[in-house]
């Protein structure tokens, strides 16, 4: 006769969350104090990461940047009128594609990135506080290795 092994909800045990619920409960926290740091400039969390994505890869067009941005087409449409409409991005033709038009940071864009690195950076801090230097170079790598697997 076979012997029947006890779940850990039948001993009493909680089970872990998953790595899924995880990830996502730290993006939330981190998107709505994100929010809240860029409050005052009137950038939204989303808005920031845009502008970030161009800081490092500047003269994009609108799908390459939603894809990079983490958003639709649609909210990128809505969002490159915005960001240009405040002055912090500017579009400009793409000379292989007369087509395409390529979005690029202006000098207010990049001030506006200057103005928020360090409290941004001490966000991040705060987030990976308690972890050394090691650790959070592993859950770097961890979270991009996470990323690379299911893009």
């Amino acid at each position: 006769m076979r012997e029947e092994v006890a779940s850990a909800d039948e001993r009493g045990v909680k089970a872990a969350p998953s790595l899924l619920y995880l990830v996502k409960r730290a993006e939330l926290v981190v998107r709505a104090r994100l929010d809240e740091v860029l409050k005052p400039a009137g950038v939204t969390a989303l808005q920031y990461t845009a502008l970030t994505v161009l800081e490092r890869h500047d003269g994009l067009t609108a799908a390459q940047l939603a894809r990079d941005s983490f958003v639709t087409a649609q909210s990128m449409a809505d969002m490159v009128r915005t960001l240009e409409g405040r002055g912090y991005i500017a579009r400009r033709p793409n000379p292989a594609n007369r087509r395409e038009r390529l979005i690029g940071l202006t000098d207010l864009g990049r001030r506006l990135l200057a103005d928020h690195a360090r409290p941004v950076r001490e966000l991040e801090e705060a987030m990976t506080d308690g972890l050394t230097p090691r650790q959070v170079a592993h859950l770097r790598d961890a979270l991009d290795h996470a990323w690379r697997n299911l893009s």
